[in-house]
């Protein structure tokens, strides 16, 4: 299954979405999207406060996370975790479609920075049986080279909400956005082509999870300062460094719509049964 959708998301098609016709006048992003660049950086109007929505939720999978979300996260959101090198980002992304198969679900996994094997054995190091979800056909893991992926992007676009549909995923994750953010030079193009890209997943009607380097300068925004003005949710995984004490980890939900979450700075470990987070702990 993974190999045949590697393949039709890399082969090049027309893309009905440059006629700018194909997701009709309703677009999710609009506001958010002419309002995210108006100030270059963030402010403290994008620290909007949450509320309850009658829409259906689900957990991430995390424990202490799925707490502080208060009652789960939105279906068919769109989640970034932004974290640096080492704050498990992808581990995240393997226990969050890890809850989805667990119960039943199926999802797909898009690797722009490992090999297929690699991604599948890191799940089994913690005990998640994804060669056997494999064997189901209930996950695909797919690989895709950073450039291939850019240079076929209009057609992926294209794909990736008609292959959700026939493999019937629940979650997606991608690993990671700013591999492709990359591939472009020109910010106007990089975020033209980002935009295109989140709205393409949107349209897919799944559950999706993106990961995100985040900035030198600011562990609370992605590289390019793009993928967390286009999602619904960002999860923030960073290093607190104390004078006093050992460096630690930490999370904090920066965001979510529609729903109403903790806005405190909790711990974090990465054991063999994944990320646990400790609700009740303090960092200090």
């Amino acid at each position: 299954m993974y190999d045949r959708i590697r393949e039709e998301i890399t082969v090049s098609g027309e893309d009905p979405e440059d006629s700018g016709e194909a997701f009709g006048d309703d677009d999710p992003f609009e506001d958010d999207f002419a309002s995210a660049f108006e100030g270059g950086g963030l402010s403290g109007g994008d620290f909007q406060e949450a509320f309850d929505s009658e829409l259906p939720r689900i957990d991430v999978g995390v424990d202490g996370l799925d707490e502080m979300i208060q009652g789960g996260v939105p279906e068919r959101s769109m989640i970034v975790v932004l974290g640096s090198a080492g704050t498990g980002k992808t581990t995240l992304g393997l226990q969050f479609l890890n809850r989805a198969l667990e119960n039943g679900e199926t999802a797909v996994f898009i690797t722009l920075e490992e090999t297929r094997e690699a991604v599948v054995a890191a799940a089994e190091e913690k005990d998640w049986p994804f060669e056997e979800y494999v064997a189901e056909n209930r996950l695909a893991v797919v690989d895709l080279d950073p450039v291939e992926m850019a240079n076929s992007l209009a057609s992926i676009r294209t794909e990736l909400p008609r292959l959700v549909e026939e493999f019937d995923a629940s979650r997606l994750v991608l690993d990671s956005v700013s591999l492709l953010e990359m591939m472009y030079d020109d910010q106007a193009e990089r975020r033209t082509e980002i935009y295109d890209f989140t709205r393409s997943l949107k349209t897919a009607g799944v559950t999706t999870m993106l990961t995100s380097e985040a900035s030198q300068g600011n562990a609370y925004a992605s590289r390019h300062g793009i993928i967390e003005y286009l999602t619904d949710a960002v999860f923030v995984l960073q290093y607190v460094r104390s004078e006093f004490r050992e460096t630690r980890l930490a999370v904090e939900i920066q965001k979510i719509r529609n729903a109403n979450h903790s806005r405190e700075t909790k711990p974090y470990e990465i054991t063999g049964d994944g990320i646990s987070v400790y609700r009740q702990a303090n960092i200090f």
